[in-house]
């Protein structure tokens, strides 16, 4: 493996596996940025999800993980895997993600390696608890713009970060979307193309608002966008991190007394919830955040009636 795909697993993860094992995962590492797209940090997550099994395995197993252990794995392997990490601690979330990971090898070696193994499908994940998105009021969002530059050291950066939370919540992009822009990207027109997840395209509207946002910033940055090179900078002169969005969101989260719920990605929430209530159809705020599956979307009218629930008891309460 290269010293980039060494990481992808845990530390001490390759002394774990046989060289034929090693190659597998390699290959599928290779499967899941190449073909799948998906993000550096998704695949990492993948990678050290899957490197905890693989370390269980080497204890469990008392010997070298290989692909003939791999295959013939049973139901209560699995089993006991999720036992030790319920007796470790860790929470239904974390194990249910860990087993994602675990069920996205074993179809990826089902269908390009023509290794099966039928005791995975057998496993349940843990029961979850369902959460709801927690977005801002209509109020808070628009303080949030009104407020999200007034911490920043610099002119150019406050504009730059009124600018990124704009797209976020004027557009429902999310962080990694808005920070992915280049020079070339910027909107001329009221619409914008937006490119998400695993490269799925998708066009959504841009306000005057949003327009202003980013004009501001181009005017007051040092440094100018090519149509090649990142549209959000740092200070030096590289492609903003979304850890300094996130620094500024707390700043200002913490200046206004809004809740820990509000994050940069809350205000992708909000741009759902706030169009559903003023009578979005369900069907074009799923084009417009890019899920793939109306489920996804669903679950926003599930919080416009709560909220319209505690607007009503609030209410009832005065009166």
């Amino acid at each position: 493996m290269t010293n980039e795909e060494d990481s992808f697993l845990l530390s001490g993860t390759l002394d774990c596996l046989t060289a034929d094992a090693s190659t597998l995962v390699t290959k599928w590492q290779r499967y899941l940025t190449s073909e799948k797209r998906m993000s550096r940090h998704t695949v990492s997550a993948y990678g050290r999800d899957f490197g905890g099994f693989v370390q269980f395995l080497r204890g469990y197993k008392e010997r070298a993980t290989s692909m003939g252990t791999l295959s013939s794995l049973e139901v209560r392997d699995f089993r006991a895997f999720l036992a030790n990490r319920r007796q470790a601690g860790v929470s239904a979330q974390t194990i249910a993600r860990e087993l994602s990971a675990i069920r996205n090898f074993y179809r990826y070696i089902a269908r390009s390696e023509s290794i099966s193994n039928d005791a995975i499908k057998a496993v349940q994940s843990p029961k979850l608890p369902r959460r709801l998105p927690r977005p801002l009021t209509e109020e808070s969002a628009r303080t949030v713009l009104e407020s999200i530059g007034d911490t920043a050291s610099e002119d150019w950066v406050a504009a730059r970060d009124g600018a990124v939370i704009a797209l976020l919540y004027g557009c429902g992009m999310r962080i990694g979307e808005a920070l992915a822009m280049n020079g070339a990207d910027v909107p001329s027109g009221d619409t914008m193309r937006v490119i998400g997840k695993r490269s799925k395209e998708r066009i959504v509207p841009v306000l005057p608002v949003v327009h202003a946002a980013i004009a501001d910033y181009q005017r007051l940055c040092p440094y100018t966008a090519e149509p090649d090179s990142p549209l959000f900078l740092g200070v030096r002169g590289k492609r903003l991190g979304a850890r300094a969005v996130q620094l500024a969101m707390q700043k200002v989260r913490a200046a206004l007394g809004l809740p820990d719920s509000a994050t940069p990605h809350a205000l992708r929430h909000s741009f759902a919830t706030h169009l559903l209530s003023r009578g979005g159809d369900l069907r074009t705020i799923q084009e417009l955040l890019g899920h793939s599956d109306l489920k996804a979307t669903q679950i926003y009218t599930e919080v416009d009636s709560a909220r319209l629930k505690d607007v009503y008891d609030k209410a009832f309460r005065r009166a």
